[in-house]
């Protein structure tokens, strides 16, 4: 884990309410994977620090995708070029790509993606085929010119703006029959949907999924960011944020 006071390249309004920033940060991206966070402290009016999935990384640079929900994010969607943010990281257990899949099926949910992007850049640069089911509520969804050239898309609003009409995990069934490896990021009730669909794919019971939470401190300190899995509580900042599908009892964790 790395300290960092890092420098503001670029600050995009990239979707409604959404922003994508790139900041120098070499000593982060130097070592970060797919699937990992950063702790990203917000000013002086907040005290806790906010943990923002690494979304992307170039040469020296990482890129965070995020919505502005509070005081934090707020405070960060407001930087300009050349500001200074203070972060920590890159905390957590990411994704694992398996040396022998050929094809892995990403399932993105909203702002999910934002994780997903770095895992789909990871997979690309390994030769593997991409396949990304992407679900928003309606047109307002993260731009498809930024994502990784040679994946294929399936994307789906519930209001039928673009592409399929209904979530995304209504279209599992058809993108799933080539998919060695499944992994997934996005709203509780996804996840729910996921779980149901594992009867009927035994391989959607191994998926990979990006479990947010609210977090105190990201080091493990705190325990305010606890689940219920089947081998008893894990912490979402030290023990994932990524889980398998299978490992998280469903029943205890409403969204």
């Amino acid at each position: 884990m790395k300290q960092s006071q890092t420098t503001l390249v670029s600050n995009i309004e990239v979707m409604p309410g959404s922003h994508l920033l790139w900041l120098q940060a070499p000593e982060i991206a130097a070592v970060a994977r797919p699937g990992q966070f950063v702790m990203v402290r917000c000013g002086e009016e907040t005290t806790l620090p906010r943990p923002l999935s690494i979304h992307q990384t170039a040469g020296d640079k990482l890129a965070l995708l995020f919505t502005v929900v509070g005081r934090g994010t707020q405070w960060l969607c407001r930087r300009q070029p050349g500001e200074k943010v203070n972060m920590f990281g890159p905390l957590g257990n990411g994704f694992t790509i398996h040396p022998d899949s050929t094809d892995l099926l990403l399932v993105a949910g909203g702002i999910g993606i934002a994780p997903l992007r770095f895992l789909a850049d990871e997979a690309v640069r390994q030769g593997k085929r991409v396949t990304l089911l992407y679900g928003t509520p309606d047109k307002n969804r993260y731009p498809e010119n930024l994502l990784p050239g040679g994946i294929a898309m399936v994307a789906a609003t519930e209001d039928g703006a673009t592409g399929k009409r209904g979530r995304a995990t209504e279209f599992l069934p058809e993108c799933i029959d080539r998919a060695d490896q499944v992994f997934a990021c996005g709203p509780v009730g996804m996840y729910h949907a996921l779980a149901d669909y594992s009867r009927q794919f035994p391989i959607v019971k191994t998926a990979q999924i990006s479990l947010e939470m609210r977090m105190g401190c990201g080091l493990g300190v705190c325990y305010g960011c606890t689940v219920k899995t089947k081998d008893g509580l894990k912490q979402v900042c030290q023990d994932g944020p990524v889980f398998k599908l299978e490992d998280i009892l469903w029943g205890e964790l409403s969204g």
